[in-house]
C-alpha cells in the first residue's frame, strides 16, 4: 500500500508498545518534540498509547515508517514498530467497518487491529482466534475489526493474541480512539 504525496499529507503514526506496563515510558511532550525535531509539521499526540498525528510531504509510507522507527530508536532507545496510515486510509478504515460495528458500546467492546504492511488481513485472520458467541472478527484493508461481548470479556480470545509472533506485526486501538483520530486528522 504505497502512498506518495508532494503536498503536505496528514498521517498518524500508531506506535506499538509504549507506556504499557511501565515499559518504554515516553512522555507525549517528548514524543511531540522528537517528531518536530525530525521536521514533521503540525504534530499532535493523542492519549498516552502512542498516537502521533503530523503533516509531511514527498515521502512514501514505507520511507516514513523507516524514518520514524529510526528516529524513535535514537531519541528514546526503544526498537519501535510503527503502523503508519494516511488520513485517507483512516477514513477508509472507518467507512469500511462491518455493518453495525461500534453501534452497541454498552454491549460490545470494539477494536481496530491495525496491521503492518508485512501482514495482510487474510493472513492475520488465520492467526486471530475468536471464541464463538463471544468474539467476532472481520478482515479489512490493512486492519482487522474485532468485537467482543462485554459480559464475556474475560472469555475473549483477544488476549491470546499477545504472545503470538503475529502480534508483533500489529497494534490495537479501540474504536473510540480510531474514530477520534480520524476527527483529529480532518
Amino acid at each position: 500500500m504505497t502512498v506518495r504525496s508532494t503536498s503536505p499529507e496528514t498521517w498518524v503514526a500508531l506506535l506499538r508498545g509504549i507506556n504499557v506496563g511501565g515499559k518504554n515510558v515516553i512522555r507525549m511532550a517528548d514524543l511531540r518534540s522528537a517528531f518536530e525535531a525530525e521536521g514533521f509539521r503540525d504534530v499532535v499526540t493523542y492519549i498516552q498509547s502512542g498516537n502521533v498525528i503530523f503533516r509531511c510531504s514527498g515521502s512514501t509510507a514505507g520511507a516514513l515508517t523507516t524514518r520514524i522507527e529510526e528516529m524513535l530508536a535514537t531519541a528514546f532507545g526503544y526498537q519501535a514498530k510503527v503502523v503508519l496510515r494516511s488520513r485517507e486510509q483512516i477514513e477508509a478504515v472507518v467507512a469500511g467497518a462491518p455493518a453495525g460495528f461500534g453501534s452497541q458500546p454498552d454491549r460490545h467492546r470494539y477494536d481496530a487491529i491495525f496491521l503492518r504492511d508485512t501482514l495482510t488481513g487474510e493472513k492475520a485472520m488465520r492467526e486471530v482466534l475468536v471464541r464463538p458467541g463471544v468474539d467476532e472478527a472481520w478482515a479489512g484493508e490493512g486492519v482487522l475489526y474485532f468485537s467482543r461481548l462485554i459480559s464475556q470479556a474475560s472469555r475473549s480470545y483477544l488476549s491470546r493474541l499477545v504472545p503470538m509472533p503475529v502480534y508483533q506485526e500489529m497494534t490495537i486501538r479501540n474504536w473510540n480512539t480510531t474514530t477520534r483520530l480520524l476527527r483529529l486528522m480532518s
